[in-house]
């Protein structure tokens, strides 16, 4: 047994993304996957391997420090975990590089329809997304209200704010809205969020030019 949350990432399906065809674009447009059981994880894991191939953005998963204390061999080819502990607290989901940006975020989820829960974030993920906003990352929270099947990209700074905000235990939806740009999931990228990474890239330029 895992003592902590592993937050393995989902098998990519194999994909041709560069001989699909017009029609099926068109066919697959409107596509959403939350449909099809896919989780934010999931949907940010197919996304960045499509940013990959495309030459676009080179974003990963970072691995996750963990120290196996027990191993079964059920089979021969085989090796199943029993326990295992976290050598070292994790930083955030995603790093990588865009356009010349570095990028890093987390991805969080909800089932609430009304509000996000502040307590999902630990206070090592909040001091290290101020400590690559120093540096000038590009930071943010990829925030998804599963039960509404709604997406939105947050800055970084936002979240910190209300994290350290006394007695805030949670972002209302309408914040979220107000603080976020919103994508919407799709086809080829399933979750779009370069989108509102290139809105964060263009704001930055127009506060360094006042």
């Amino acid at each position: 047994m895992v003592k902590y949350p592993t937050g393995s990432s989902a098998a990519f399906r194999k994909t041709d993304y560069k001989s699909q065809s017009k029609r099926q674009k068109r066919k697959h447009k409107n596509i959403n996957f939350s449909d099809r059981g896919m989780n934010l994880e999931q949907m940010i894991n197919e996304s960045n391997k499509y940013y990959r191939v495309k030459e676009i953005a080179v974003v990963h998963k970072k691995p996750t420090p963990v120290q196996i204390v027990k191993v079964d061999y059920p089979k021969r080819s085989r090796a199943v975990i029993k326990e295992a502990y976290f050598r070292q607290e994790s930083t955030t989901d995603y790093n990588g590089v865009y356009n010349g940006y570095y990028l890093d975020f987390e991805a969080k989820e909800t089932k609430n329809k009304t509000n996000f829960p502040l307590k999902n974030f630990h206070e090592h993920q909040i001091v290290h997304l101020a400590e690559c906003l120093k540096q000038k990352g590009i930071c943010f929270t990829i925030i998804g209200f599963t039960s509404l099947n709604r997406y939105f990209v947050t800055p970084a700074s936002a979240i910190i704010k209300a994290w350290w905000t006394k007695d805030k235990s949670s972002l209302t939806l309408k914040e979220v809205e107000e603080w976020s740009v919103e994508i919407k999931s799709g086809f080829q990228p399933t979750l779009p969020y370069l989108q509102a990474v290139d809105y964060f890239i263009s704001d930055r330029k127009m506060k360094d030019d006042e």
